[in-house]
């Protein structure tokens, strides 16, 4: 409900009108853009691709070469992540009136591709060294490289996270999360090729590449997993849902219940359908003024959030016949309606 409402004074009008005002500002305004985070995960993936190969050249290790492919998959998932994230930013048209957020989901599902398919190419090198142990060279200065490149990519990842979580961006958690794989990578690469080179035993640098496929493989489903979610138009996680029936919760005592409450997030933006029942004696602008502050609060409680809702006069029977769209395991309606 966002129309402005007619009061009966001039003041009464003009404060409404000021209220509705700032709640349709709260709900239109963009947020800020994410493409910044993007060029900074691209440039990180092609400084570790540069320092991750040279660690490789100076010791031939097959663990520092899996470790270094994995780099390109970073830098091809940072790549389309600009390009989901720019498209996620375009504003609703005709054709997609909701916006585009839900691109944000292809940019994930790509990336957790990606992540398999590497895995796939260092499960395949890593097999031919294991059948044939090479000893491997200039281990120390390699391992120090490849040390500086794991530091990059934490930073970088823990900057992507802190933002990913902070706009509710997916693509930017599945990338920090590709990252954090990267670094737990690398230390188990660093640390395969350092006992490498005090046990003499070959074996252990294509055998620790194998766990670190077996590893990436996993991050890569969870990606996948998480995006196919969203673009099933997945609920909202439980915290959230937790958020919003505790707004509704505060509204029992003055005889506004609810049902037929459904969420789905898009990329960025979450989006919350609800029925609301009221006295049926209220009169539409009053009903109006309490839907109003129960939308205030859950824009306050679930930020960048785009709200649907629809009147009910409590008393009604009528008001009862759209029962199947309630969600009871989920949403329990908290108040007696008959």
């Amino acid at each position: 409900m966002s129309a402005i409402s007619v009061c009966r004074d001039e003041a009464g009008s003009a404060k409404q009108i000021k209220v509705e005002n700032e709640m349709m500002t709260n709900e239109t305004q963009e947020p800020p853009s994410l493409q910044r985070y993007a060029w900074i995960s691209i440039g990180a993936a092609i400084a570790t691709i540069l320092l991750k190969g040279v660690a490789w050249w100076l010791t031939g290790s097959v663990g520092l070469l899996s470790d270094a492919i994995e780099s390109f998959v970073n830098l091809a998932g940072a790549i389309m992540a600009l390009w989901m994230l720019w498209l996620a930013e375009q504003p609703a048209d005709e054709d997609h009136p909701h916006g585009h957020g839900k691109a944000e989901y292809f940019s994930s599902a790509f990336e957790g591709f990606l992540i398999v398919l590497a895995a796939v190419s260092i499960a395949y090198t890593a097999a031919g060294r294991l059948l044939n142990p090479q000893p491997l060279d200039a281990v120390g200065m390699g391992l120090v490289v490849s040390v500086a490149a794991s530091v990059v990519n934490l930073l970088v990842a823990r900057l992507l996270l802190r933002a990913g979580r902070e706009h509710q961006s997916i693509t930017l958690e599945a990338d920090a999360r590709h990252l954090m794989t990267d670094v737990w990578t690398s230390v188990g690469v660093i640390l395969g090729v350092g006992l490498v080179a005090v046990s003499g035993w070959n074996w252990l640098d294509p055998t620790i590449a194998l766990v670190v496929a077996a590893n990436i493989v996993w991050t890569g489903w969870q990606l996948m997993h998480r995006s196919t979610s969203g673009l099933m138009d997945a609920a909202l996680p439980p915290e959230q849902k937790r958020l919003i029936t505790q707004v509704f919760d505060r509204y029992i005592e003055h005889g506004i219940a609810y049902h037929a409450l459904r969420t789905r997030q898009a990329g960025r933006r979450s989006f919350i359908s609800f029925h609301a029942l009221v006295p049926g004696r209220w009169t539409v602008q009053e009903a109006h003024d309490w839907i109003e502050r129960i939308e205030s609060d859950l824009r306050t409680a679930i930020p960048n959030c785009h709200i649907t809702s629809h009147l009910e006069p409590i008393d009604d029977p009528c008001s009862m016949d759209d029962q199947e769209l309630d969600r009871i395991t989920a949403y329990p309606r908290k108040a007696d309606t008959n």
